[in-house]
């Protein structure tokens, strides 16, 4: 089935894959031709995303599991629509007890068949977890819950396994300790199965004879459990390892402290854990993928579903974990390749790129999933002129840095330092290690080490490396150059020899140049280096820095910078041309299941960046006006101007169409969702509350300002100035979101919809952007079919953007190669107005298609409540066709006009008051 477009819906027990069944028609008639699906595999219970996969060989139960997945593949089929599946190999589900390979190496240790599946450090410089790996599970410290009693030792009468159980969390006990509980049965039966579990080799080198051993005696400790004397006996063993007993207490605390584990607060992670972890999230840990076993034991089902047809495609999620992305991606291309001969695989990667890096082109794969072309296509309808103003007034409101840089780098130092000390620590133990290997550099010490290390890493300006045996790209080495150059300046003088030994173990010296053992060292080092890199800059970044800096919240987006405050119609084109040329198949995406804002909501706040001297009287009236309601508590004033002036922004963006002021309920119900978004807001900040630490009072007080400065009886009337500004910029606001769709739906590449967004999304960061999806309306919409420039009228209730969305899928529908293959012109305009328009061909064999889509409208609008400029405002620009060749007349694709005169010249113009009369946005074919 060709690929035209794709639709992501997320998947979890409130939406099953049976759920998605009946809206496979509805899809279909939409012009969607691949349903994209979030994570599918047994995952963690109750997992709302998906991501945190405890078993890579099953279908999650809590979706249907796979005779769901059947139901749905058959709808899909039947209506002529593919399958694409967000698969996960750089992390799995740990803790709890239902992940079996984790289970199975916190009961075996090393001897486990599955440690080397997990990225474990074995032996760590803390010589405490030699051979054993940290738990840190407990939710105070182990002292303390030792001394609760919460932690209970249990027995499992059918498998014979005892364990100790803290909440959800199941801790296995290695078999080889069992005799320390059977000893205090008092059974004979027992006492000699004490000696039997005892007598299990745990060093010996034969695995499978240990594994065999302990499964007899298993065996034959059911047998006994099932006796009356057994059980009594097993009871009676039970209670000389209760903590609630000081006795007990001691007795379970020598049992726990002879197993693989260490258990421990989960605080003591950030500093201490020997095995990666996804990002700073303890409950999810880092596959080792790049092993055969392992890539073969996660991909299994997956090649199994892509092998029969089930699926057709694949999106890798966080493809920068991975220790060789590049190696990773070509073996799944192969191993797809080989499964279905008859199609090329479909590959994309989850890749945040800045603004000046690009995907690798040897990765065999079809490009990003999008977060590259949201930014540019939100960019592109910001005004340059705004800056300054907006700037100026972030700065003297907040006293913080304009330069958003700034604030990273202060994010990378923190989050280094406070959530990834643990692997900034291993990755320079393991550069420690290559030191070792030259008496020229062995004296440079761990901690020095650590110091430069850290110092490049804050640095750092993208994800990561890519780093192989034969060394690095040049591309690799001007980013390493730049990180290096920047922690010349910061770091001590006394530490800068250290810097240059840095650029040479990381890939400026080739491994496989060096004898085996260095080389192995070199690679494991580089391979540190590159998977601390992508989660500090991740964390520093999106999770942290995003929380900080409110110039304008539109450009702080996943895949963007928020340094760079606008893309120009030429840096559009020039992306647009390389999208053509190396990733035609690229996703484009404008809204995700990660977004920070949803896509209407930065279209809307884009509105700002055209009139600064507004927003700004605006917010400094109503600080102003506030300023009373802010609570003085010890460490300031709350909320502080940051989260205030971010405030502010997120009422009148994300203020829902058609909400009145004096709606109690639903004004309450949108400042709770605003509240919610904000104590988010607060805490991934980490300035004066955080996740680990919340800061009650403080959270509080932000809370109380949301609602006391939006109460409907204050003199002010404040809610409905906000209110109205809403209001006053709603309208452009759509029109923005209308280019962008527009935009998504005939650039190089593959349009994505986000669940839902086909109307207009007004949603804030997830969970907010996860809620039901009413879908019967979107369906009855649908099915009406009005020409969108009759909704146009009806603007607010998100129909008209729908219509639009359909009409110009149905026309990739008709014109697959065009899409597909066609090439990419931009288009001139002349006239006044030029610089509000942006427009480009799309060409193939003899056939075109021409987008123009209004940007900048807010002057133009005027105080119209209608997102549409006036035909009289056009007067004097045009659009400066292309040459299709021939005898030709223009059809809008969209609302069914025809444009220009029969036999027109090669090179003709067409005014834009003719073209964009009947929406803000027009898709050209000749007619």
């Amino acid at each position: 089935m060709p690929l035209r477009a794709t639709a992501r819906l997320q998947f979890h027990a409130g939406f099953t894959l049976d759920d998605a069944v009946p809206l496979v028609p509805y899809l279909a008639r939409l012009g969607i031709s691949h349903l994209y699906a979030s994570p599918i595999l047994k995952a963690r219970p109750g997992s709302t995303h998906g991501y945190d996969i405890v078993d890579h060989r099953q279908i999650n139960s809590e979706l249907g599991g796979e005779p769901a997945l059947r139901r749905l593949s058959a709808a899909l089929k039947e209506a002529g629509l593919g399958l694409i599946l967000d698969i996960v190999p750089n992390h799995m589900g740990v803790g709890g007890a239902d992940n079996e390979w984790w289970l199975d190496v916190l009961e075996w240790g090393r001897q486990s068949p599955f440690a080397p599946y997990f990225d474990i450090d074995w032996e760590p410089p803390d010589r405490s977890l030699s051979n054993r790996l940290l738990a840190p599970f407990l939710g105070d410290p182990y002292g303390e819950v030792l001394a609760s009693g919460n932690l209970v030792l249990k027995f499992e009468a059918e498998t014979g396994r005892f364990y100790v159980e803290y909440y959800e969390h199941r801790f296995p006990i290695a078999p080889q300790h069992y005799h320390h509980i059977l000893q205090a049965s008092e059974e004979p039966g027992l006492q000699e199965l004490a000696l039997a579990f005892g007598r299990i080799g745990l060093h010996q080198r034969d695995r499978a004879l240990s594994r065999g051993e302990a499964s007899a005696c298993r065996a034959r400790l059911a047998e006994a459990a099932a006796t009356e004397a057994g059980r009594a006996g097993i009871t009676r063993a039970l209670a000389a390892f209760d903590a609630k007993e000081e006795a007990g207490r001691q007795a379970l605390h020598r049992l726990l402290e002879r197993q693989h584990y260490r258990l421990a607060w989960w605080r003591a992670a950030a500093d201490e854990i020997n095995w990666r972890r996804f990002f700073d999230i303890t409950s999810l840990a880092g596959l080792r993928v790049e092993l055969p076993e392992v890539f073969d034991a996660t991909h299994e089902l997956v090649l199994n579903l892509y092998a029969e047809g089930t699926i057709d495609g694949v999106r890798i999620d966080h493809v920068d974990g991975l220790a060789d992305p590049r190696g990773y991606c070509r073996k799944l291309h192969r191993r797809m390749e080989t499964a279905r001969p008859d199609q090329p695989p479909l590959i994309w990667v989850e890749k945040i790129l800045a603004p000046f890096e690009t995907l690798r082109t040897d990765w065999m794969v079809d490009g990003t999933t999008g977060y590259d072309f949201m930014d540019e296509a939100s960019g592109v309808l910001h005004d340059p002129a705004g800056e300054g103003p907006l700037t100026a007034l972030w700065t003297e409101q907040t006293r913080r840095a304009g330069e958003f840089e700034v604030e990273v780098r202060e994010a990378k130092r923190q989050i280094l330092r406070d959530n990834l000390a643990s692997e900034l620590n291993a990755t320079a133990a393991a550069l420690k290690r290559v030191a070792m290997r030259d008496l020229i550099t062995r004296d440079f010490t761990l901690t020095a080490l650590r110091r430069a290390l850290a110092e490049v890493l804050v640095h750092f300006p993208i994800y990561r490396l890519y780093i192989t045996s034969g060394g690095r790209s040049a591309e690799d080495k001007r980013i390493l150059d730049w990180a290096i150059a920047g922690a010349r300046r910061t770091v001590r003088a006394t530490e800068r020899p250290l810097l240059e030994l840095l650029d040479g173990w990381l890939g400026g010296e080739p491994p496989r140049s060096l004898p085996p053992n260095q080389r192995r060292e070199r690679l494991s080092a580089a391979v540190r280096f590159q998977q601390l890199s992508a989660p500090a800059t991740a964390k520093s970044v999106e999770d942290t820095a995003f929380y900080r800096y409110g110039r304008l919240l539109s450009r702080n987006e996943v895949g963007s910078d928020p340094g760079r405050f606008a893309v120009t119609p030429a840096g559009f084109h020039a992306t647009a041309r390389a999208r053509v040329k190396n990733f035609p198949r690229a996703l484009l995406a404008t809204a995700t299941h990660d977004h920070k804002r949803g896509e209407d909501v930065r279209a809307r706040l884009a509105v700002l960046s055209e009139i600064p001297t507004e927003w700004s009287g605006a917010v400094q009236r109503w600080t102003r006006l506030n300023a009373s309601l802010r609570k003085t508590l010890d460490d300031g004033a709350a909320p502080g101007m940051s989260a205030q002036l971010m405030l502010y922004q997120t009422l009148v963006s994300a203020w829902p169409l058609g909400l009145a002021a004096d709606d109690e309920a639903g004004v309450t119900a949108f400042l709770d969702r605003v509240a919610a978004w904000q104590e988010k807001a607060l805490r991934e900040a980490k300035r004066r509350t955080e996740w680990a630490v919340p800061n009650a009072d403080y959270e509080a007080a932000c809370r109380d300002f949301i609602f006391a400065c939006m109460a409907p009886d204050r003199a002010s009337h404040l809610r409905d100035e906000v209110a109205g500004f809403a209001a006053r910029i709603a309208p452009a606001g759509a029109v923005n979101g209308l280019a962008q769709l527009l935009l998504r739906c005939t650039a190089p590449g593959v349009p994505d919809l986000y669940q839902g967004t086909e109307f207009w999304d007004l949603s804030l960061v997830d969970p907010d952007n996860r809620r039901p999806v009413d879908w019967p309306a979107r369906n009855q919409a649908l099915e009406q079919a009005t020409p969108p420039q009759e909704l146009l009228h009806h603007w607010q209730d998100g129909r008209v953007k729908q219509a639009i969305l359909a009409r110009a899928l149905a026309l990739r529908a008709a014109r697959p190669e065009l899409f597909a293959g066609g090439d990419y012109q931009p288009l001139t305009v002349e006239g006044p107005l030029a610089g509000h328009v942006l427009a480009f061909a799309r060409s193939h064999r003899g056939r075109s298609i021409i987008a123009v889509v209004t940007r900048l409208p807010a002057a133009l609008l005027g105080a119209g409540t209608l997102p549409l400029v006036s035909p009289e405002e056009w007067r004097g620009t045009e659009l400066v066709l292309p040459r299709p060749g021939g005898e030709h007349r223009w059809r809008d694709a969209l609302t069914g006009a025809v444009l220009g005169a029969p036999g027109g010249e090669a090179g003709d113009r067409l005014p834009l008051a003719e073209i964009l009369a009947r929406l803000p946005v027009a898709l050209l074919e000749v007619g």
